[in-house]
């Protein structure tokens, strides 16, 4: 996860919107991004979800409805979401937000990417061994 310099833009207002599934979070540099909850769940930076390492990443599917079950402050620099699905485990810093907001256009291409060399779709359910990931962890 990148780290936060001098130069990353602090959130100034942060807005679940639970019915469109979107987290609104503007910045201090005046951008103001839109953030899909189902975005955030398949780009979740958790070792859960992007592995130990490069090549390790878990295709998510069936995450097109998930909700936001909660979102907890993490010191200054992030917060933690509780998925519906039961995914609590990524921790999400400000300039990941930015990222993910920034670069929303470029994430979903390359999440359709993925998902069509898998042969998978965004609405079929998680394969159990996928969803019981490689490294431990369970959820």
């Amino acid at each position: 996860m990148a780290g936060l310099t001098s130069q990353t833009p602090q959130p100034t207002a942060i807005t679940v919107h639970g019915l469109s599934r979107v987290l609104e979070v503007g910045f201090s540099d005046g951008k103001t991004f839109r953030i899909p909850f189902e975005l955030m769940r398949v780009y979740s930076p958790s070792a859960e979800v992007q592995g130990h390492g490069p090549g390790q990443e878990v295709l998510q599917t069936g995450k097109r409805g998930v909700e936001l079950a909660a979102l907890e402050p993490v010191g200054n620099y992030a917060v933690q979401p509780r998925f519906s699905d039961g995914h609590d485990t990524g921790i999400f810093s400000w300039d990941y937000l930015y990222f993910l907001g920034s670069q929303e256009a470029e994430l979903w291409q390359k999440y359709e990417e993925r998902l069509a060399k898998a042969g998978a779709s965004r609405d079929q359910a998680m394969p159990a061994a996928a969803a019981a990931s490689a490294c431990g962890h369970s959820h």
